[in-house]
């Protein structure tokens, strides 16, 4: 029986492995998500034979409840909502690996038959410090993320010397509870610290960072998972934390080169402390405002077309008519793609997964890297809620917080329309020098209306 629950999660395992191998390339996600989720399937099915303590009527009752949630929700959440739900999601991994290590550690402390060696405290010390740090620091993400706290960095005085007296705290309790694990005080206080550690650590980063938050509170959850593994002795969890922590970190590394970051500045809340005083009292910028009909007029003579899509797209929930747009295009034999920043949104790929969520094909979605250079021979470029990511001052103003940073060439176009509200600023809190560009025109509104009535403007011309 052994073997074959041993094979069952190296079969578990490779699957795993191919998932990601397939989420790499977004035309092949929905495989590589299929394929991870019949590996995890496999996985319990497998773990559930070893199992002695509970019946199958306790496992399948909880199994059934927790598909119940599961797909009440994935029918309930919008699309526009997807960050904040990946936040609770990597939250919920999180405090089931710090639940499993407080509950391994009483269990065998009560049980004296049952020692607690070396590899099984440590594994269970760290479970507590990753977990409990990665489920109030995604709690604290997800409240951002959905407006219930601000999202702007919250910093006091001395906030960096606190967190590393807590962390030090931590080791410092770590040690006692080596020495004496009997002595449950010592784990309660690594649970306080762990916990006020997760919130102290994200209630400093900005908004304009929570794509780099998300991954890396995805890497956390899957380095606590790993940790869980050693302590249960489970090979596939093993496996499957290492994948998710690995994979996280990289992407974080990604997220981070796309906005010329580095992580520590990240974690530090540099980024919104910079903000907090910078290019607010520059020049005036002098806009050129352009009207629905005047946008149709222009799209309709273009022959090529150059979709920006940002935030304000998915809290507009533009997405859908951005589609209808591109189909009036499309019967002109107007080229028209979609220019994806790596940060766009709130999370890795947020911009992806709201236009495949309206159909748009995956071919049409082109990468930063690969489309930049294509701005200057473009008649139009139309930015949807985007800000920052097409801001030259990036390129032009050395005091500006995002020089450095990767943006795409909007700007380089012959003509560039942008759908914004108002004149408000992105989530860097600095003012777009683009809208003040002689090439740029602003279609002020909300973005769903504005788009609706120029696509009606199309129809009637043709």
């Amino acid at each position: 029986m052994n073997i074959g629950i041993q094979l069952a999660y190296l079969v578990a395992s490779v699957l795993f492995i191919l998932g990601i191998k397939y989420l790499g390339k977004t035309k092949d996600a929905r495989k590589g998500n299929v394929l991870s989720a019949v590996g995890m399937l496999i996985a319990i099915a497998a773990t559930l034979f070893t199992l002695e303590v509970f019946s199958l009527i306790e496992i399948g009752a909880a199994i059934l409840v927790g598909a119940a949630i599961g797909l009440y929700y994935s029918q309930k959440v919008a699309m526009t909502k997807i960050p904040e739900m990946v936040a609770l999601f990597n939250g919920f991994g999180g405090l089931a690996s710090f639940s499993v290590a407080l509950s391994d550690f009483f269990f065998k402390n009560a049980n004296e038959a049952t020692s607690l060696d070396a590899i099984n405290l440590t594994s269970i010390l760290l479970s507590v410090l990753i977990g409990g740090v990665t489920f109030t620091g995604s709690m604290v993400a997800y409240l951002k993320l959905d407006g219930k706290v601000s999202g702007q960095p919250i910093t006091f005085s001395g906030q960096h010397l606190l967190n590393l007296i807590l962390l030090l705290a931590f080791f410092a309790a770590a040690v006692l509870v080596f020495i004496d694990p009997s002595q449950e005080i010592y784990l309660y206080i690594l649970v306080g610290i762990a916990l006020l550690l997760g919130i102290l650590t994200v209630i400093p980063i900005g908004g304009a960072d929570m794509p780099v938050v998300i991954s890396l509170l995805n890497s956390y959850s899957g380095m606590a998972a790993c940790a869980t593994g050693f302590i249960l002795n489970n090979n596939v969890l093993i496996v499957a934390g290492s994948l998710v922590g690995a994979s996280g970190i990289i992407l974080t590394q990604i997220m981070c080169k796309a906005m010329n970051r580095s992580l520590m500045n990240v974690l530090l809340g540099g980024f919104g402390q910079t903000v907090a005083t910078g290019g607010a009292d520059g020049p005036a910028v002098v806009v050129k405002e352009i009207g629905v009909e005047e946008s149709a007029m222009l799209f309709d003579s273009a022959s090529s077309v150059i979709v920006v899509p940002g935030y304000g797209m998915a809290v507009a929930q533009a997405q859908h008519v951005v589609r209808e747009l591109m189909e009036q295009c499309e019967k002109r034999n107007i080229e028209f793609r979609f220019a994806i920043h790596p940060v766009a949104g709130r999370m890795p790929g947020h911009m992806n997964v709201l236009l495949a969520e309206a159909n748009i094909s995956y071919d049409k979605l082109i990468e930063m890297d690969d489309i930049n250079e294509d701005f200057a021979n473009t008649d139009l470029v139309f930015v949807v809620g985007a800000n920052d990511v097409v801001n030259p001052a990036a390129r032009t103003n050395p005091e500006s917080p995002i020089f450095g940073m990767p943006i795409l060439n909007a700007d380089k176009a012959r003509t560039v329309i942008v759908s914004k509200r108002s004149m408000g600023k992105g989530y860097a809190g600095v003012e777009n020098e683009l809208f003040g560009f002689s090439n740029c025109l602003m279609l002020f509104g909300d973005a769903k209306q504005t788009i609706t009535k120029v696509v009606g403007e199309l129809k009637d011309m043709a």
